[in-house]
């Protein structure tokens, strides 16, 4: 069974000596850029290898052209998925520390070089730290594989085209969209036009991913199901956007499209329009 979207820990336990399985670890913090990678070492789920957000999950920055995680060659990227035993048809699990914003990030970008088989881990790293079961600490070996993936471009929207789609939502908390407070990002607001969907409301009081039928309902009284290609979603840097992204296809809504740049880069240029609520 092929696993696309969400996977549960129940479900992961028991394909855990599958040899086409690849997990991922991608704890990261803002603040503590190193933090992650120094808790996967203490320990991880079996086998798992770390995917850092700035190192292997970004390109460069540009300062005064890119955001804060822009998308990384994807030559670059099948390279690296391919070091850590990645094949077209493997199994691919993620999980982070618990919403899955960041592991929601690799999922997307599995899915722009063409790879079906990727899910993340539902309740993440604090749920499957909490049953009590196995862990690994230090760096797994692997069989590195040639990744040759086809990049999906339908599912980005550049920042040229940002205007032009019909529907254009924002995934961060409401304060950040309403400019109220701006913890990251030396500018506060929102695009023009855009909705607001914070994406941690995806997620059950417990930290897990509300149901198929939760999640269609949230967003079928927002977005028309109809245009769900059609619409454009973003965050601060383009990692948490994939969140609502992974929730619409978890919904049976079909993929809807990553601004990667987001409000990051949207602000570097002052000419840009912003709204500000706040």
């Amino acid at each position: 069974m092929s696993y696309t979207t969400l996977i549960s820990i129940a479900e992961l336990n028991q394909r855990l000596a599958n040899a086409n399985l690849v997990i991922f670890d991608c704890r990261f913090e803002l603040t503590n850029t190193a933090a992650g990678r120094e808790a996967y070492l203490r320990s991880h789920l079996p086998g798992a290898h770390y995917a850092h957000l700035d190192d292997d999950l970004s390109g460069t920055i540009i300062p005064g052209v890119t955001g804060r995680h822009p998308l990384p060659d994807p030559e670059d990227f099948m390279r690296w998925l391919g070091s850590r035993g990645v094949a077209r048809e493997t199994q691919v699990v993620i999980y982070d520390q618990w919403h899955g914003g960041v592991a929601s990030r690799l999922w997307w970008m599995l899915k722009w070089v063409g790879h079906e088989h990727v899910a993340v881990l539902d309740g993440g790293w604090e749920a499957y730290l909490a049953i009590g079961l196995p862990l690994d600490e230090g760096e797994p070996d692997c069989v590195p594989q040639l990744y040759e993936g086809e990049i999906d471009q339908e599912l980005v929207c550049p920042i040229t085209q940002v205007h032009a789609s019909p529907f254009l939502v924002d995934a961060r908390a409401a304060v950040r969209y309403r400019g109220e407070h701006e913890p990251i990002d030396p500018v506060a607001g929102h695009i023009p036009g855009a909705q607001n969907l914070p994406f941690l409301e995806n997620l059950t009081a417990e930290k897990c991913w509300r149901s198929k039928e939760e999640l269609r309902v949230r967003f079928e009284s927002v977005l028309e199901p109809s245009a769900i290609v059609d619409t454009t979603i973003y965050c601060g840097s383009g990692v948490t956007a994939c969140h609502n992204i992974l929730a619409l296809r978890h919904a049976g809504l079909g993929m809807a499209k990553l601004y990667p740049g987001s409000w990051s880069e949207w602000i570097v240029d002052p000419l840009r329009p912003i709204i500000q609520e706040g």
